[in-house]
C-alpha cells in the first residue's frame, strides 16, 4: 500500500519564506559581481545556499509504503527501509505525548521534518515527518523510535497490523 505524505501550513510557509530569503541572498551577490567586484566569495554564498536547498528536498519524504516486509520511506536521494521483523511497534502518538522536542541534525521546516529529534519523554528519534501532526511512531527492537507522517495515519497502522497489502 502507498500512503501520501502532504505537507502541513507550517512547512508549506516555511519553505516560501526559506525559498524567497535564500533567492534573495543570492541575487545580491550577483548584482555585485557584475557592478566589477573581483571579489568572488559571493560565489560562494550562492553555491552554498543552493546546495543546502536542493540536499534538504533530496532527503525530504515524498510518500510512504508498506510491503509485505518492509516500511519504505520514499526519498529522491535514496529511500528507508524499515523490515517488518525489526518493528516491534507502530502506534499514532499526540504531540503532547513527546514533551518537548528538539531538532538535534536535521531539518525543521523546509520540505519537512526530517533527521535526528530529541523528545523529553521519549528521547531520541529519527523523524521522516511532513507535518507535526498524523504523527506514527515507529519503535524497533532495538529500541531505536522513527516518526513518521502518512496523511491516513489510522489507516497505515490498520494495514500495518493486518498485513493487507496491494
Amino acid at each position: 500500500m502507498n500512503y501520501k505524505a502532504s505537507h502541513d501550513n507550517l512547512t508549506k510557509i516555511v519553505t516560501i519564506g526559506i525559498t524567497i530569503l535564500f533567492a534573495f541572498i543570492c541575487f545580491v551577490p550577483l548584482i555585485i559581481i557584475e557592478d566589477g567586484s573581483t571579489d568572488r566569495s559571493p560565489i560562494f554564498t550562492v553555491v552554498t545556499l543552493i546546495s543546502v536547498y536542493f540536499i534538504a528536498y533530496g532527503f525530504s519524504t515524498k510518500a510512504y509504503q508498506l510491503t509485505q516486509d518492509e516500511v519504505i520511506i520514499h526519498r529522491l536521494l535514496g529511500n528507508v527501509k524499515i523490515k517488518r521483523s525489526e518493528i516491534l511497534s507502530v502506534e499514532i502518538i499526540e504531540k503532547e505525548q513527546m514533551g518537548w522536542l528538539i531538532r538535534t541534525f536535521g531539518v525543521g521546516g523546509l520540505f519537512g521534518y526530517w533527521g535526528r529529534f530529541s523528545s523529553s519523554k521519549l528521547g531520541g528519534m529519527t523523524w521522516y515527518a511532513t507535518r507535526k501532526n498524523k504523527i506514527v511512531l515507529i519503535t524497533k527492537i532495538n529500541n531505536k523510535k522513527i516518526v513518521i507522517t502518512p496523511d491516513e495515519a489510522e489507516q497505515f497502522i490498520a494495514d500495518f497490523n493486518s498485513h493487507v497489502l496491494c
